[in-house]
């Protein structure tokens, strides 16, 4: 038995070692993990919540990403010094609203960059664009869907982005929204006791009355009960 100070001899007597290939594999190993680690980029917590929408996994995008990865949104994203804006492959309209339009609409819930861009400024633009109200009427039950899952989000930026997009298209069918107002309405009630949307909610409010006249009061009235009409 090797007294303390000795080294172990193995067999013949010589000192045992270690087998070099055993080391060697280590080694290897040790390098394969460091080259499958991620590094992380100073960009990666200035930017938490954005993604590469060129990445061609679609496991965990939500539907809207995993269109939009696709090219079933005819636009991308175009970087600018101060501000970024949307480029489109094909003249907004000259598109078919359905499906694009209804698609922008249920990306409303994006909160992460640049599906939130892409969805909120696409759906604004394509109100915009001419001959729209005629092509938005009969798609008003889809693209309600989509906003009053945006304004039910419990994100807060997700919310403001669905109540900017109803009054824009408020703005744009006027009475027309009416029948689905009362839908609109139900999440939209909820958050009338944060402040921090008391008054855009009010002004989204007068927006509706104002757009869809006498039959949007009792609308409006049955959901938010403090409501004051603008008609004095």
């Amino acid at each position: 038995m090797a007294t303390s100070g000795q080294k172990r001899l193995g067999s013949g007597g010589l000192p045992s070692r270690t087998p070099l290939f055993s080391a060697n594999k280590a080694a290897s190993s040790k390098s394969e993990s460091s080259a499958n680690t991620r590094v992380s980029k100073p960009s990666d917590k200035l930017n938490p919540k954005t993604v590469d929408p060129f990445s061609s996994s679609t496991k965990g995008q939500s539907a809207f990403a995993a269109v939009y990865t696709k090219g079933g949104v005819p636009c991308r994203l175009q970087h600018g010094s101060v501000k970024h804006k949307l480029g489109w492959d094909t003249p907004p309209e000259q598109l078919p609203f359905d499906p694009v339009l209804v698609t922008l609409s249920e990306g409303l819930q994006e909160s992460i960059h640049p599906y939130s861009f892409v969805a909120r400024t696409g759906f604004k633009e394509m109100l915009e664009s001419n001959g729209a109200i005629e092509k938005v009427l009969p798609l008003l039950p889809k693209v309600c869907y989509g906003l009053r899952a945006a304004l039910g989000n419990k994100n807060s930026d997700v919310f403001a982005a669905g109540l900017e997009a109803t009054i824009q298209l408020s703005n744009l069918t006027g009475p027309h929204l009416n029948p689905h107002l009362k839908n609109l309405l139900v999440p939209v009630s909820k958050r009338m006791m944060d402040k921090k949307f008391r008054d855009k909610i009010t002004t989204a409010l007068q927006t509706f009355e104002q757009n869809g006249g006498k039959e949007a009061l009792p609308v409006i009235k049955s959901k938010v009960p403090t409501y004051t009409t603008i008609f004095m």
